[in-house]
C-alpha cells in the first residue's frame, strides 16, 4: 500500500507533493478533511516506533496549550494526534511496511527514491 498522509492547506506539504510526482497509485489523504482513525494513528506509530515520532512539536497548539512544559507519555502523544491534525508531523508517507515521517531533505529523498523503485 501507498499512501500519504497530508494537508493540503500546508504550502511544505504541497511542495513536497510536487516533488514526489508522479504518484501513480498513491492515495492522499488530507487529514483536514479527513480525519484519521484510531486504526491508521495505530498503524503509523507501529511503523514508527512510537506516536511521539509522529508527534509534531512545531505546532502552534503545541505551546498554546502549554504540553512544552508537562511530560507527555504514549497515551498522551495519540490522544492529541487524534485529537487534532495539527499534531501530527506531516507529510507522513506509507510505502509498504516503510514509513517516512516529516519534512527533512532526508526523508523525503528517501521516499522518493521507494516510491519511484
Amino acid at each position: 500500500m501507498k499512501k500519504i498522509y497530508h494537508l493540503s492547506s500546508c504550502d511544505t506539504c504541497k511542495r513536497i507533493l510536487k516533488e514526489l510526482q508522479p504518484l501513480t497509485g498513491v492515495v492522499l489523504q488530507d487529514i483536514k478533511t479527513e480525519a484519521m482513525t484510531a486504526l491508521q494513528v495505530d498503524e503509523m506509530a507501529g511503523l514508527a516506533g512510537s506516536y511521539e515520532a509522529l508527534f509534531s512539536k512545531r505546532a502552534r497548539l503545541y505551546r498554546q496549550q502549554g504540553l512544552h512544559e508537562k511530560q507527555l507519555t504514549e497515551k498522551d502523544y495519540k490522544a492529541l494526534i487524534l485529537e487534532h491534525y495539527t499534531f501530527l508531523s506531516r507529510p507522513v508517507i506509507l510505502v509498504d511496511d516503510q514509513i517516512f515521517v516529516g519534512n527533512s531533505k532526508k526523508a523525503v529523498a528517501s521516499a522518493k527514491e521507494v516510491l519511484h523503485s
